[in-house]
């Protein structure tokens, strides 16, 4: 059902600032704090894996130097679940997309160990997508995600 093969890879950003796009979707039936987290632990792997996307540490005008942050527009959308189990498996077809999904089984453990044990024994096919992160070609995530609404 889901691959996430291409996650492992690092992606340059290669393609002029305006010819790409991000997009997070999370699954539309989350609670709003599943929701915040499913979007917050996407977009720190899609921030980790594709480089670019943080810009430079800034001075504010006190000389107090500030982190770079996200200088693309990184929406947060919703999705049934259904949906976003068909974006990702879209995605996973598609080789010009990097994308990262968020499955069930990643919500629900409270170490990386663990996450790591549970994740090792399952198989891919029963892995339930919540959320998904996708970057690349705007007209391919726009195709993707381009009808659905933002996360309110």
């Amino acid at each position: 059902m889901i691959t996430e093969h291409r996650a492992v890879r690092h992606v340059r950003h290669v393609r002029p600032a305006g010819a790409n796009k991000c997009a997070v979707v999370v699954g539309d039936e989350l609670p709003v704090g599943l929701a915040a987290n499913a979007a917050g632990v996407l977009s720190v792997t899609l921030g980790h894996r594709v480089g670019g996307l943080v810009g430079a540490d800034v001075e504010d005008a006190d000389g107090v130097a500030h982190p770079g942050i996200i200088h693309v527009p990184l929406p947060i959308l919703k999705a049934p679940r259904e949906a976003v189990a068909a974006i990702v498996r879209a995605a996973a077809e598609d080789d010009d997309l990097f994308f990262v999904a968020f499955s069930a089984l990643a919500q629900s453990c409270r170490t990386y160990e663990e996450y790591t044990a549970k994740l090792a024994a399952t198989a891919t096919a029963d892995l339930d997508s919540i959320g998904v992160a996708l970057h690349g070609p705007r007209k391919r995530v726009d195709r993707l995600v381009g009808s659905l609404p933002l996360l309110r």
